[in-house]
């Protein structure tokens, strides 16, 4: 049987389509797959620093230490996101791993603040509240980008609004902010949803450049996981 170019384009690009079909979900499982793996580590070094006196004494009573960490952590997301193209997956896994146990040795004081009936209460609220508006953002048909801006405007003055009352100390104002905050990254949720889908969606194979795609991807779902519950545990959660 003898094909003309056209042909042979025709085979080409539904061979690329059924490539783009079947990298799309193995891609998007490793976002939710690495973003899960993140919380895991989060969660098991938060509460095995906040059983542990002398780590978390360390932590609390060492001011170089304790900003070491907080500068660390934020060199970590502005290198992954900056730096990602330049880096291969493996280095970029590990600072994601890296990254992970930081944060969760900087949130190990909610466990002397909060109740542990509280936290595991206020997690599975923030996992349903995540999951929810996580589909809307796969599933919905409405370009989401205008509102992803908003949100973004509005972080920015939020984190103004945060670093403003530590110095005034208003209960109040931390209150309002918690609100506000849950409904910046309720909506962030969706966006980035859609944002990783439509990314992922042109990645082509699952490549290392791919995979590398859906680490980002993780990551930005899971800053907003992380934070979701933060801002519900300041409403929710119950004091020690």
């Amino acid at each position: 049987m003898n094909y003309n170019n056209h042909d042979f384009e025709e085979v080409v690009q539904r061979g690329r389509g059924w490539d783009l079909a079947e990298a799309y979900p193995v891609l998007m499982r490793k976002v939710y797959l690495w973003m899960t793996l993140a919380l895991v580590i989060t969660g098991a070094t938060a509460y095995g620093v906040a059983t542990t006196p002398s780590i978390l004494m360390a932590i609390a009573t060492n001011k170089i230490l304790f900003f070491g960490l907080i500068i660390a952590e934020f060199g970590l997301v502005i290198g992954l996101s900056s730096a990602l193209n330049r880096l291969s997956l493996t280095t970029a896994t590990l600072m994601f791993v890296v990254y992970s146990v930081i944060n969760g040795a900087t949130l190990s004081f909610i466990f002397l603040a909060y109740t542990m009936s509280s936290i595991t209460s206020v997690f599975f609220i923030t996992a349903a509240t995540f999951a929810v508006m996580s589909v809307i953002g796969l599933t919905t048909k409405a370009d989401l980008t205008s509102l992803g801006k908003l949100l973004f405007m509005a972080l920015i003055g939020l984190i103004i609004a945060t670093v403003v009352n530590i110095f005034i100390g208003s209960t109040g104002m931390q209150m309002i902010i918690s609100y506000v905050g849950v409904l910046i990254f309720v909506g962030l949720t969706a966006y980035d949803s859609q944002k990783i889908k439509q990314m992922l969606a042109e990645a082509g194979d699952t490549g290392e450049v791919g995979q590398k795609l859906a680490l980002i991807g993780a990551l930005s779902l899971y800053l907003d996981f992380v934070n979701l519950f933060l801002y519900l545990l300041r409403i929710f959660g119950k004091r020690e």
